[in-house]
């Protein structure tokens, strides 16, 4: 199950909980399955970390990749350029086109670097919303937890205390 689909669970268990007499904001709900489903979104928020990792190391592969590919084009070019300079009778125009060639490679190799960085920086920000809404909710979680807590602690008749958890 995705972890924000476990949070809206958990969410969904605290809304639907039975209201602690003469109180609007406490709730009473079961310890045990609470526990246990958080226990399940902390064993499944390890494999989106592990995703992203997985994410971040497929970056610097593509960029790698993308330096290799751009240090063969400006080579190529550099040695086309040398080539074309040899030659006596084109040695002019032979500059020209290699300095064309090396501007063309390295125009090609930002591009795909920028390419790159654009993917990545794309994917990571998903994952950090997802971070976020995950965070949030269990803090909200958390925050109604806390507040379940403190009803254990309202002294009232023996018939209005609530059920020990």
């Amino acid at each position: 199950m995705d972890p924000l689909d476990r949070i809206d669970e958990l969410i969904a268990i605290v809304e639907a909980a039975r209201a602690v007499p003469m109180s609007r904001n406490n709730c009473m709900v079961d310890r045990g399955e609470m526990i246990a489903l958080l226990d399940q979104l902390r064993v499944e928020l390890p494999a989106d970390l592990r995703r992203a990792a997985v994410l971040l190391e497929e970056r610097d592969k593509i960029v790698e990749a993308g330096k290799r590919e751009a240090d063969r084009i400006i080579s190529e070019g550099e040695a086309e350029h040398a080539r074309l300079v040899s030659v006596n009778e084109i040695t002019v125009s032979a500059e020209h086109e290699g300095a064309r060639i090396i501007a063309e490679a390295r125009a090609e190799a930002q591009r795909l670097r920028q390419e790159v960085d654009d993917y990545v920086d794309t994917a990571l920000a998903n994952f950090e919303q997802f971070l976020t809404r995950a965070l949030a909710s269990i803090e909200r979680g958390r925050d109604k937890m806390h507040a379940l807590r403190e009803i254990g602690t309202f002294v009232g008749e023996e018939s209005e205390r609530p059920l020990p958890f």
